[in-house]
């Protein structure tokens, strides 16, 4: 099985080219689960499977979080992908969110446009151990990528551990039925944050979130925070959001950053492919 290796600001990803359809659907959570683990495999935090188009894209993206579970879309991981597709002749992306259209910037910087929100609260209060915290809950896309916001200015001087603790906490909450991707979110200044994302489906941090880098610029956008373009420094590097805002919501989220292909090859995995 051919694969190709990704990464967009350190989220990496597992492509494996099923337009043919020759692997059959019903396997791909297995085979997720089976390459993304870590030391034993090819480790990553997801898998992304191009299969036939059905919605009048030229392919479509399956994306599978790293426990195999089906996630609805990835901002880095359509980033990755429009680069894939641009250098194999495939442009329009069909995802579980929505279609989404990439344009290549620079022969490494790629521009996704991500879906427009369908659920904005700004104010959910979310109490873990005692302590209340206000959060800002979005869903990009329908159905919606489900993200949670966590002012924090001191999240980057706090115990890692324990951040990570609180962060598998918000992520679980009953406040959240589907679960969340939780940001813990700095303010540097008007143009720039400082960011980390619990992710579900990782069940960890990643080094960024393209989602969460759309979510956490629409809720600071709309909470009065922030402009129309904002630059996000997350662990593995720094993204850019922009977007416009009017009524109450925000619509056009653009999300720029770094692509890079690690390596291309064949799995030979024995405990993967049996």
């Amino acid at each position: 099985m051919h694969f190709t290796k990704m990464h967009g600001a350190g989220n990496d990803f597992i492509i494996i080219n099923n337009i043919d359809g020759a692997i059959p659907e019903s396997v791909l959570p297995e085979l997720a689960a089976g390459l993304c683990a870590q030391h034993v495999s090819v480790g990553a935090d997801g898998m992304m499977v191009v299969a036939a188009p059905r919605q009048g894209g030229d392919f479509r993206m399956i994306f599978y979080n790293s426990d195999g579970s089906l996630g609805e879309m990835c901002g880095n991981g359509a980033r990755c992908i429009a680069r894939y597709g641009y250098e194999n002749g495939l442009s329009g992306i069909e995802t579980t969110a929505g279609l989404v259209t990439g344009q290549r910037v620079t022969k490494r910087l790629y521009k996704v446009r991500l879906n427009d929100p369908s659920v904005i609260d700004l104010h959910r209060s979310v109490s873990v151990g005692g302590t209340a915290y206000n959060c800002a809950y979005i869903e990009l896309g329908d159905p919606g990528i489900p993200h949670a916001i966590v002012l924090m200015p001191d999240w980057d001087e706090r115990d890692h551990d324990m951040l990570r603790a609180l962060g598998r906490a918000l992520r679980f909450a009953e406040e959240f039925p589907r679960g969340a991707n939780v940001s813990f979110v700095k303010v540097v200044d008007v143009g720039h944050v400082k960011a980390i994302t619990y992710e579900r489906g990782v069940e960890d941090f990643t080094l960024a979130c393209g989602t969460g880098c759309g979510s956490i610029a629409a809720a600071l956008r709309l909470l009065g925070l922030s402009g129309d373009e904002l630059a996000i420094s997350m662990p593995g590097g720094e993204l850019t959001v922009s977007l416009t805002a009017s009524g109450g919501s925000v619509q056009d989220i653009y999300l720029t950053g770094p692509t890079n292909v690690v390596c291309t090859g064949d799995i030979l995995d024995e405990d993967v492919m049996g």
